[in-house]
C-alpha cells in the first residue's frame, strides 16, 4: 500500500494524467480518434523529442541548460545524410553522430563547468556555431536523395505498430532511468543540481558530473540527428530549429524542476509525447496547425510559470519548518513560564 501512494505521489504521475486526460477530451472531440493506431502514433511520433528530452534531462537535473541540441541534430542529420548519399555504412552513419554529438556536448560541459560561462549564454553560441557549420557543409542546400539501408529503417515496426526506433527510446529510456536511481555514479546528477556545493564537499566532482551530463546530451542529439535523416530522408538547413524549447518543456512537463536535483526520465519521456502530439491532437479537435506554436509556447509558459512557483513554495515551507524547529528549540520546559 506505501508502495502505491508513493507511485501516486511521483512527479511523474501527473504527466500521465495529463496524457490520458488529452487523449480522452480529444475522444470526446471527435470519437475517431481514440482506437490503438492513432494513439500508438502519438508514441512513434515522440521518438526525436525523447531522445533530445532524455539528454537534456541530464544537464537540466545538474541546473544547467542546454539551447544548441536542436542545431546538433541537424548537423548529425545532415552527416549522416552526407554519407548516406556516398553509399556508406548504418555503423558509420551512427558512429559519425554519436561522435559529433559528444564532441559538440563536451565543448558545451568544457565552456559551463571549467570556465564557468553562464550555460544559456554558451550553449547559445554553440547553436549559432553549429547552425553555421550546417550551412557550409551542405552549402546551404537540402541534403536529400539518399536511400539505401538508412531508408528501410525509417519507419519499420517492431511489433504491435510500435516502430523500432520507439523500441530503441524506450529502451533507452529505462537504462537511464536505472542509472540515475539505481548507480551511485547516476545519483550525482541529482546531487549536484540539488546542492553542488554539499555534493563537492562529500567527494563529488561537480567538474566531471556536468561535463558528463553535456556528453550523454549530445550523444542523444547525435543519435537523433540520425533518427532524423531515416525517418525523413532529407534534412534542411533548418531542421532541428525550436527542438531544444520542445524538449525543455517536455522535461518540465515530466516534472524535472530547472533549477536541477529533481526529476527523472520516465517524466521526460512521458512529456516528450504529450508536446509531439499536439499536432495531431488539434487535428481531430477540429483546430488547424496554426494554433500548434501558439500553444505549445503557451504551455511552456505556464509549466514554467507553475515549476517557479512550486520551488518558490517548496523554499518557504523548509525555511518555515527550520524556523518551528528552532522557535520550539529555544522555548524553556513549561510553556516558558517563570
Amino acid at each position: 500500500m506505501s508502495k502505491l501512494k508513493g507511485l501516486f505521489k511521483a512527479r511523474w504521475m501527473s504527466s500521465l494524467i495529463f496524457l490520458i486526460l488529452l487523449f480522452l477530451i480529444t475522444g470526446i472531440a471527435d470519437p475517431a480518434f481514440l482506437n490503438y493506431s492513432n494513439i500508438i502514433s502519438c508514441f512513434n511520433t515522440a521518438t526525436m523529442y525523447t531522445l533530445l528530452a532524455v539528454g537534456i534531462a541530464f544537464v537540466i537535473m545538474t541546473g544547467e541548460i542546454d539551447v544548441s541540441i536542436g542545431s546538433t541534430l541537424c548537423l548529425t542529420a545532415a552527416m549522416t545524410g552526407l554519407i548516406a548519399q556516398q553509399g556508406g555504412s548504418v555503423a558509420v552513419m551512427i558512429a559519425v553522430a554519436l561522435a559529433t554529438g559528444a564532441f559538440i556536448g563536451l565543448i558545451n560541459g568544457i565552456g559551463v563547468a571549467y570556465f564557468g560561462v553562464p550555460s544559456l549564454i554558451f550553449t547559445l553560441g554553440t547553436n549559432s556555431v553549429v547552425r553555421g557549420l550546417v550551412y557550409i557543409l551542405t552549402g546551404g542546400r537540402t541534403v536529400e536523395n539518399f536511400g539505401g539501408a538508412i531508408a528501410s529503417y525509417g519507419n519499420k515496426t517492431l511489433f504491435a505498430e510500435i516502430t523500432v526506433y520507439y523500441a530503441i527510446a524506450v529502451a533507452l529510456v529505462a537504462i537511464s532511468h536505472i542509472v540515475l536511481t539505481k548507480t551511485r555514479k547516476g545519483k550525482y546528477f541529482i546531487a549536484v543540481g540539488d546542492n553542488a556545493g554539499g555534493a563537492r564537499l562529500v567527494g563529488i566532482s561537480v567538474l566531471g558530473t556536468k561535463i558528463l551530463a553535456y556528453v550523454l546530451c549530445g550523444l542523444f542529439a547525435g543519435l537523433g540527428g540520425f533518427v532524423f535523416a531515416s525517418k525523413y530522408g532529407q534534412v534542411m538547413t533548418v531542421a532541428g530549429n525550436g527542438y531544444e524549447m520542445t524538449a525543455i518543456a517536455a522535461c518540465v512537463l515530466g516534472g524535472i524542476s530547472l533549477s536541477g536535483g529533481l526529476g527523472n526520465m520516465i517524466g521526460a519521456a512521458l512529456g516528450a509525447v504529450i508536446m509531439s502530439s499536439i499536432s495531431r491532437l488539434l487535428v481531430f479537435i477540429g483546430l488547424p496547425s496554426t494554433y500548434d506554436n501558439t500553444i505549445t509556447g503557451v504551455m511552456l509558459i505556464v509549466i514554467v510559470v507553475v515549476d517557479a512557483l512550486a520551488q518558490h513554495r517548496s523554499v518557504e515551507m523548509s525555511r518555515r519548518k527550520r524556523l518551528l524547529s528552532r522557535t520550539a528549540e529555544n522555548v524553556p520546559e513549561g510553556g516558558g513560564k517563570a
